[in-house]
């Protein structure tokens, strides 16, 4: 397979692990090209030039084509929106020609070539990861992780791989189709973003795989079926096979906590904690103010109540009303919600 493109999507808020990604992709696939997407827009005065970069490419949410954008991205969160993006984004690199297409979350790192994902794209249209591949053995793995996976999704979406296909074009219009109008976290109503969705893809879609090696997307919460362990020749083993990437997602707060929970005292993946942490440092954006998002706020910098969004996803007779509802004033939509009372 000789062309193959990489992208991740990400605000600037998050521009720091996505250095770190594209510095771990580049070591072991200096071949691929590599996608930025950015549903944001930089603070005055922060410095961002691709050309310094290891992406090769930037993509801005505005240059998707999403029809009346602005008005869509109101509808969503920021992880929501990151989110949102991806399906579009899919089918805008398949059209670049590329023999396959692989999406990795910005909080990711890779440790070895993805070999295993390379071959079977030769065979495959679709290759997804699961979130566990083996039962779990304990009351709060089950909890955690099997239940945890049919609220959430089976698949973990940090990750897919598409070849340029018939079937993989078909997945990737899907896939953009449900996220431009239903990339929701709203488990209670069966969705959870774009996880959800893709339980249904080994159903609706032919040359679909499975990709059960235990060294594929590990995370916090699978790492007791998946224990990290450092052999004498350096190689990071998760599980019974070598560790090909690792999601540190929420490395700060919740994802710590399973960390300690799935760890069972051993230190090894505090290590690769460290690390990451180390050169989440080296990549810091400098000048960038904390938190931030573009998007979040209203033009006047006040920030935009989840209410509000949920209101504006609620009420498209009111779109034709407010053609920018980010716009602060008098005439805007902050203000028609306040005076609802939301």
């Amino acid at each position: 397979m000789r062309r193959i493109h990489c992208y991740t999507s990400v605000s600037f808020s998050y521009l720091d692990r996505a250095r770190v990604l594209a510095e771990s992709v580049r070591k072991h696939h200096p071949d691929w090209t590599l996608w930025l997407l950015l549903s944001d827009e930089a603070p005055e005065g922060f410095h961002f030039d691709i050309g310094e970069e290891c992406f090769d490419h930037v993509v801005t949410i505005s240059e998707l084509g999403i029809p009346e954008w602005k008005q869509w991205a109101f509808e969503h969160d920021v992880v929501e929106l990151c989110t949102a993006v991806k399906g579009t984004m899919l089918c805008r690199l398949l059209d670049e020609a590329a023999d396959a297409v692989i999406y990795l979350d910005p909080d990711t790192a890779v440790f070895a070539p993805l070999s295993h994902i390379i071959e079977r794209l030769e065979q495959s249209s679709v290759v997804l990861t699961p979130h566990v591949v083996q039962p779990e053995t304990t009351l709060a793995g089950v909890c955690d992780n099997e239940i945890g996976s049919l609220k959430h999704g089976v698949y973990n979406l940090g990750f897919v791989a598409v070849s340029n296909t018939v079937y993989g074009r078909k997945f990737a219009e899907w896939w953009r189709d449900r996220l431009l109008k239903f990339c929701r976290d709203d488990v209670p109503n069966g969705l959870f973003t774009d996880q959800r969705w893709c339980d249904l893809v080994p159903a609706l879609f032919e040359g679909v795989f499975v990709l059960r090696n235990s060294g594929y997307n590990v995370a916090s919460w699978n790492l007791a079926t998946r224990p990290i362990a450092l052999q004498a020749d350096g190689t990071i083993m998760a599980g019974t096979d070598q560790l090909r990437f690792f999601h540190f997602t929420k490395v700060n707060s919740v994802g710590e906590a399973m960390l300690e929970r799935y760890s069972f005292g051993s230190s090894e993946v505090f290590e690769l904690l460290r690390w990451y942490r180390s050169r989440l440092v080296v990549h810091r954006p400098i000048g960038l103010p904390a938190n931030w998002w573009m998007y979040g706020t209203y033009t006047n910098k006040k920030p935009i109540p989840r209410s509000h969004r949920l209101a504006w996803r609620q009420r498209v007779d009111l779109h034709a009303s407010f053609k920018d509802p980010f716009l602060a004033g008098p005439d805007g939509f902050g203000e028609w919600c306040r005076q609802q009372g939301l």
